[in-house]
C-alpha cells in the first residue's frame, strides 16, 4: 500500500513506511499472518511573501485585500503540498490641485502654456502610483504702444521726458499679468529771437 502521511490497517495507524504484520485467526481457527508493505509519502507545505500595488493575481485569481491565501497542490509523491501566499497589497492614490500663472507655469519640468487639466504619476510612500491632476489656468501678458509728438517735453504717469525715444512702462491687466506699453515720443523744441 503506497499512502499520504498516515495509513490505518485493523484498527493501527501507521505515519512511517515499513513492513507490519497482522496476526489473527481465520474461520478455520488456524493462526493466519497478513504482511503490510507500506509506504508513507508525506504532504508538505511551504509560503511565500509577496507585496503588490492594488491587486496581485495568483493561480488565475485576484486578491485586491491584504491577507493570507492558500492553495492545494499535488507534490512530486502524489500527496498534497499546501501553499500560503502572505500577501500586502498597498495603495495607488489621486490628487488635484489648481494654479493660475501668467503665460506659462513649469510643473516639474512640464512647461504649460494653456489652460486645461494635465497629470503626472509619482510614486507614494507606499511604493505605488500616486496620479497627481493639475488643473491650470494660463492667463496672459500683454503690450501696447502709443506715439505722442509735444514741444519742450512730455509727462508720462508722473515722468518728465524732454527728448524724443522709446519709453516702456509696465502696467498690471485685468488677468493680473504684466501689460507692456511702448510710447513712441517726439518731442520738438520751441524757439526764441530777438532782433
Amino acid at each position: 500500500v503506497t499512502a499520504c502521511d498516515s495509513y490505518t490497517w485493523n484498527g493501527t495507524a501507521y505515519t512511517a513506511s515499513g513492513s507490519y504484520t497482522y496476526s489473527t485467526t481465520n474461520a478455520a481457527g488456524c493462526d493466519s499472518t497478513a504482511t503490510l508493505n507500506l509506504t508513507i509519502n508525506s504532504s508538505n507545505t511551504g509560503n511565500s511573501a509577496v507585496t503588490a500595488c492594488d491587486s496581485y493575481t495568483w493561480d488565475g485569481v485576484a486578491y485586491n485585500t491584504s491577507g493570507a491565501y492558500t492553495n492545494t497542490y499535488t507534490n512530486a509523491a502524489g500527496c498534497d503540498s499546501v501553499h500560503t501566499l502572505n500577501l500586502t497589497i498597498n495603495y495607488s492614490n489621486t490628487g488635484t490641485s489648481a494654479v493660475t500663472a501668467c503665460d506659462s507655469y513649469d510643473w516639474n519640468g512640464q512647461i504649460i502654456g494653456t489652460s486645461g487639466s494635465y497629470n503626472q504619476t509619482f510614486t507614494n510612500a507606499a511604493g505605488c502610483d500616486s496620479v497627481h491632476t493639475l488643473v491650470a489656468t494660463i492667463n496672459y501678458s500683454n503690450t501696447g504702444n502709443s506715439a505722442v509728438t509735444a514741444c519742450d517735453s512730455y509727462t508720462w504717469d508722473g515722468v518728465s521726458y524732454n527728448t524724443s525715444g522709446a519709453y516702456t512702462n509696465t502696467y498690471t491687466n485685468a488677468a493680473g499679468c504684466d501689460s507692456v506699453h511702448t510710447l513712441n515720443l517726439t518731442i520738438n523744441y520751441s524757439n526764441t529771437g530777438n532782433s
